[in-house]
């Protein structure tokens, strides 16, 4: 595990873009998992402008993101879709059918998982997979007790994580209470995984993700495990760390 510690939010976001651009550059990424959510927003931003100012060619780039809320289309604006055409699709140049998302309306969501699961395997697999992680520890909506070894299916939201994602609805009450999420055992096996971390609310989770025992009651100490991590977590995400980074 690499611990890369930032001075706030916006230096944990270039450093990210950073990392994330010098290897679509290199070449090493053909297939790059995201993720949603507040977190990587300012990430987001920053590749754009790393994209576009060297007009890098994404035309054999695939991307897959961890999840969707179960019952949304595709074009609800609460969907996951149309956050990813948001803050990062729409100003690059990446082809559409090579950005993939689960669907979540499809009306037979456990044929939706088998088919993504699928997909991320006939592309033959994750080569640098974005993560944030969740005051209770989810990695992906991947929720306190979920197995190490699962795949991509159906799971129930935690209640704090309904609550968390409440601010991006007008109506708390339309929070949907399930979604379709990248099994544990799938983001496990991407090549390379790049989390990111910001905030006092953070805190406890990156410590027992980083110091903690390996237990599914914290989905993401099971990264401990993994042989290509990278943290980039701000000072106050780190600030209940025990040892000095």
């Amino acid at each position: 595990m690499k611990i890369i510690k930032a001075e706030n939010y916006n230096d944990m976001s270039e450093k990210a873009a950073q990392f994330i651009f010098e290897r679509l550059i290199r070449g090493d990424v053909k297939v790059l998992g995201l993720a949603t959510g507040g977190t990587p927003v300012g990430l987001y931003k920053r590749l754009i402008k790393h994209i576009n100012d060297k007009n890098l060619s994404l035309s054999a780039l695939h991307t897959v993101n961890l999840d969707e809320y179960v019952g949304l289309s595709d074009e609800d604006p609460n969907s996951y879709h149309q956050y990813m055409e948001d803050e990062l699709f729409r100003p690059i140049n990446i082809p559409r059918d090579q950005t993939h998302l689960p669907h979540g309306d499809t009306g037979d969501s456990e044929a939706e998982c088998k088919r993504y699961e699928r997909l991320i395997q006939d592309l033959g697999g994750i080569d640098l997979q974005l993560l944030g992680i969740g005051q209770n520890g989810h990695i992906g909506f991947n929720e306190p007790g979920s197995s190490f070894s699962g795949r991509t299916a159906v799971v129930d939201l935690a209640p704090s994580t309904i609550e968390a994602n409440a601010r991006y609805f007008t109506d708390k009450n339309k929070v949907p209470r399930k979604a379709i999420t990248m099994g544990i055992g799938t983001i496990m096996e991407s090549r390379s995984i790049l989390l990111l971390a910001s905030g006092k609310d953070k805190a406890e989770a990156v410590k027992k993700m980083i110091e903690g025992e390996i237990t599914e009651q914290t989905p993401a100490t099971v990264l401990q495990n993994h042989s290509d991590l990278t943290v980039i977590a701000d000072k106050e995400a780190l600030s209940q760390l025990t040892r000095d980074i």
